[in-house]
């Protein structure tokens, strides 16, 4: 799918950190991204594609689990 949003599109160096400093880095890095959703891994989620959103996941102590990308 072609992206129309320049900038990171994947942020694979956040794996390991907090969530919410993984979100104010994503925010810094791609001004085009509007949202970033931290959820605690196995939240049910739409299968929807948007550009402008990164989910973030996470595990019980809001540490990132997998890959942060636009989607």
């Amino acid at each position: 799918m072609a992206s129309e949003c320049e900038g990171k599109s994947s942020w694979p160096e956040l794996v390991g950190v907090e969530g919410e400093v993984a979100a104010e880095t994503i925010n810094r890095e791609n001004p085009c991204i509007t949202t970033v959703d931290i959820l605690l891994e196995g939240t049910p989620v739409t299968r929807d594609y948007i550009i402008t959103r990164v989910r973030v996941w996470v595990d019980e102590k809001g540490i990132v689990t997998k890959v942060p990308i636009i989607g």
